[in-house]
């Protein structure tokens, strides 16, 4: 090999070594599947699960969607909020039953406790001693990703739940009354 060819070598290699690297781009398959939407499914109920009196608590049912649409799960926090139900206001909560109950689904053991696999989406059981049978109450999550999360946005889902006394007051007692669909940007 001629000399001057192997120093042109050595001094392109050495230029390209020199050079800025291109700037960071997110990863297309991380934006492709990242989550977009969050939505509290109308399958959320006030639930009595220990057969007494009076309800335990709500049992939230959560999804998420990709930007195809399709069920993903998530990683973030969700922050959990029961209110009164107010009939006929724009906004439906009233006073709020409860201090918020906040869900991490950060680790490994926390996305195997809450995943449903049947039904594609995150359950959570949010225990409150404060519930009555025949009254209506709106269930609302707010979804915070990790820092630094591809696309990762606040969002925010609502759902009026109204009890119904049966007899015995069993655990499939009550029904949604509202689906307000599909969550939205928080700002």
């Amino acid at each position: 090999m001629r000399p001057g060819l192997g120093l042109a070598i050595v001094c392109a290699l050495l230029a390209y070594g020199c050079a800025e690297p291109p700037p960071a781009r997110p990863d297309e398959a991380d934006r492709l599947f990242a989550v977009i939407s969050m939505k509290l499914d109308t399958f959320s109920k006030v639930k009595n699960w220990s057969n007494g009196a009076a309800p335990d608590g709500v049992e939230a049912v959560v999804e998420f969607d990709d930007a195809f649409g399709d069920r993903s799960k998530a990683v973030g926090t969700i922050l959990f909020e029961l209110y009164d139900y107010r009939a006929g206001w724009p906004d439906p909560r009233g006073p709020r039953v409860v201090n918020p109950f906040s869900a991490s689904l950060m680790t490994f053991d926390e996305q195997r406790a809450h995943w449903d696999r049947a039904s594609g989406a995150y359950i959570f059981r949010l225990a409150c001693g404060q519930l009555a049978w025949g009254q209506s109450y709106v269930l609302s999550a707010t979804y915070e990703p990790p820092v630094g999360t591809v696309g990762g946005q606040r969002l925010f889902s609502q759902i009026v739940l109204q009890t119904k006394p049966t007899r015995e007051n069993s655990s499939e007692s009550i029904s949604p009354i509202t689906d307000p669909g599909r969550s939205f940007p928080q700002p």
